[in-house]
């Protein structure tokens, strides 16, 4: 299984006239673009609110690294198990047909190519979908490997979801990564508070923006953008 290239109808969508997109915006859209009755891991910090707006129809089995399936939204109040966490260490539910396996064998289903999409954060992706999340190389910095690597590699289809631009106010989506590599040609899809872009082996092409116009991306960041009709 792998994700539908395709848009509603053969245009850019530019939705100009409104805010960028809120953090829980972004995940159901991210949940949106799913398809139905696909294996998904949702990586440490953004990626974790995919899974409140995943709808029940859709038939989505979450995978959370450190070894369960068919994992339900975050946990709150007497829905609290503390045996039941996300690899964030989150509490989270279970939904019925839940199972549970050794760090090991999830470990075997994400390098193994039996997830159809993963979702992670980023530090960088650069326009061919090179991927950069474990470590900023900043001698301060801690790295934070995880599973980035086995999943970068592993799943059909990897999206990222990263806010557009850093504290210093430079761009994340990048000609050429600058910090430590993840994983090279991974990257599917960037989805980010400004816009949706495909990456890959032709460049990026913006999907979707949100409070900003394509002209308006393209003052901005430092990779050529294309539209869907281009």
């Amino acid at each position: 299984m792998t994700v539908d290239q395709t848009v509603r109808g053969v245009a850019t969508l530019e939705h100009a006239d409104r805010e960028p997109l809120s953090r829980d915006e972004m995940a159901e859209i991210v949940a949106r673009d799913i398809p139905a009755g696909a294996y998904v891991n949702l990586g440490i910090g953004q990626p974790t609110r995919v899974a409140d707006h995943l709808p029940d129809q859709k038939g989505i089995v979450l995978h959370t690294e450190n070894g369960m399936l068919r994992m339900g939204p975050l946990a709150a109040g007497d829905a609290i198990d503390p045996d039941l966490v996300n690899a964030g260490k989150f509490p989270v539910t279970e939904l019925p047909g839940a199972s549970y396996f050794h760090h090991a064998d999830s470990f075997a289903m994400m390098r193994g190519g039996h997830l159809d999409v993963c979702v992670l954060g980023a530090f960088q992706v650069s326009q061919h979908g090179d991927l950069a999340n474990w470590h900023t190389g900043a001698p301060d910095a801690i790295p934070a490997v995880g599973g980035a690597m086995d999943l970068a590699v592993g799943a059909k289809d990897v999206f990222v979801m990263m806010t557009m631009f850093a504290k210093d106010g430079s761009s994340k989506l990048v000609e050429a990564l600058t910090y430590p590599v993840t994983g090279l040609a991974c990257v599917s899809r960037v989805y980010t508070e400004y816009g949706v872009f495909d990456v890959g082996a032709d460049g990026v092409t913006v999907r979707e923006t949100y409070g900003i116009t394509v002209d308006a991306l393209r003052e901005r960041l430092p990779v050529a953008l294309r539209r869907l009709e281009d």
